[in-house]
């Protein structure tokens, strides 16, 4: 007899959260955007002070990258607004065109793509680069939501039921590798299991599929002599502290100068140009240099608030769609925000992710705002009914 989906988390998040005291429909989620307001106010306060000295050296513009994510913010918080106001529904039937584009625009990228630092991740229009994995990784969400939300799904199931989604997720992600970015598809596998934890996949097949991604990001990482240095510095970085371990020992020396209280914001010392990518992957050290141990606790417990919320507003979603759509772009923003910080403080190998919305780039903010949209839309077509 098949087995049919068990739904995990039908019977786990009543138990978690309170669905009495739920708002009116309609209106935007205060909590959601008020951290979000937060985070991106705090990160264009320190993309500034991160990057003015770096600015004024390449640019003889102090503001050149203040401006630019001033840009990007704005436009970022006009698509957050008006996806929020959208029924999230829409999204069900767009996903296969956004999935063929993302796929588009990652195999563009070998054609046309710009190479930074010996990778082709960028589409460059005009002032503006596009950088597709960034995309790619809302376009997974999408994908994963939508398949998890079909009525007749067998997840138990191997080759009809858990097949199908890894198939679709690692083909998107081998294309992201061999950019190469090792970084973003360590986040879209991430988000892809535990999406797959919470709608009730068997143990068994996820550990299969652990058992298999191992020898393959091993293989990745002997494989490119750069990862692998990268992977050694991450267990000593002192050890080549004026190489490969460099930029980790100077986030160490950035968190270690700025204390409890930190040194003073905009009076930090890593930021001249001691600290390589300072306002991008590592700003989270610069913070910590300047508004200390109670700074970056805060930042990160502005990040603990908005993924708490994110699982009430997927316990409270008006249907199974709405839940997957939720708990994806959580996950999505809660798995780069804890990989960004354990980069930083060396818990983590170096991967070259961004903290969201508070990292310096127009592709990492753009999609992280549209992606808080796509959370208030569920938010606000939540089931306001009592049960």
């Amino acid at each position: 007899m098949r087995r049919k989906n068990t739904q995990r988390l039908s019977f786990s998040w009543s138990d978690l959260f309170d669905h009495r005291n739920r708002p009116q429909g309609g209106s935007l989620d205060g909590v959601i955007l008020s951290v979000v307001i937060a985070l991106t106010l705090i990160g264009l306060i320190m993309v500034f002070s991160a990057s003015g000295v770096m600015a004024e050296t390449r640019f003889r513009e102090s503001t050149y990258f203040l401006q630019r994510q001033g840009i990007w913010l704005a436009l970022g918080f006009l698509i957050m607004f008006v996806t929020a106001r959208l029924d999230y529904g829409m999204w069900r039937s767009l996903t296969p065109k956004v999935l063929i584009g993302c796929v588009a625009l990652l195999v563009l990228v070998f054609f046309i793509g710009s190479e930074v630092n010996g990778a082709r991740r960028w589409l460059h229009v005009s002032w503006f680069s596009i950088q597709p994995s960034e995309l790619a990784k809302l376009a997974i969400v999408l994908y994963l939501a939508m398949y998890l939300a079909k009525p007749d799904l067998r997840l138990n199931e191997w080759r009809s039921g858990f097949l199908p989604p890894v198939l679709v997720v690692g083909a998107m992600s081998f294309l992201i590798v061999i950019e190469p970015d090792f970084g973003s598809s360590v986040v879209i596998g991430t988000v892809m299991v535990g999406l797959l934890y919470l709608a009730g996949a068997r143990y068994l097949h996820l550990l299969g599929l652990g058992l298999l991604l191992v020898p393959l990001m091993a293989g990745l990482i002997l494989r490119s002599p750069e990862r692998l240095e990268r992977l050694v510095s991450f267990w000593n970085p002192w050890v080549d502290a004026t190489g490969s371990g460099y930029q980790l020992v100077q986030s160490f020396v950035a968190l270690q100068h700025g204390g409890v209280f930190g040194v003073g914001l905009a009076q930090g010392r890593q930021k001249l140009l001691y600290l390589p990518e300072g306002h991008t992957d590592f700003v989270l050290a610069l913070l910590g240099e300047e508004l200390g141990l109670i700074g970056t606790t805060t930042l990160l417990a502005l990040f603990a608030v908005l993924v708490i919320k994110g699982f009430r507003v997927a316990a409270q979603a008006r249907d199974v769609y709405g839940r997957y759509l939720a708990l994806g772009v959580t996950l999505l923003l809660g798995v780069q925000a804890v990989m960004n910080a354990g980069v930083v403080s060396g818990l983590l190998p170096t991967k070259g992710l961004t903290l969201p919305f508070v990292s310096y780039g127009g592709s990492s903010l753009l999609t992280s705002m549209l992606a808080v949209g796509v959370l208030l839309s569920v938010a606000r077509h939540r089931d306001v009914n009592p049960h």
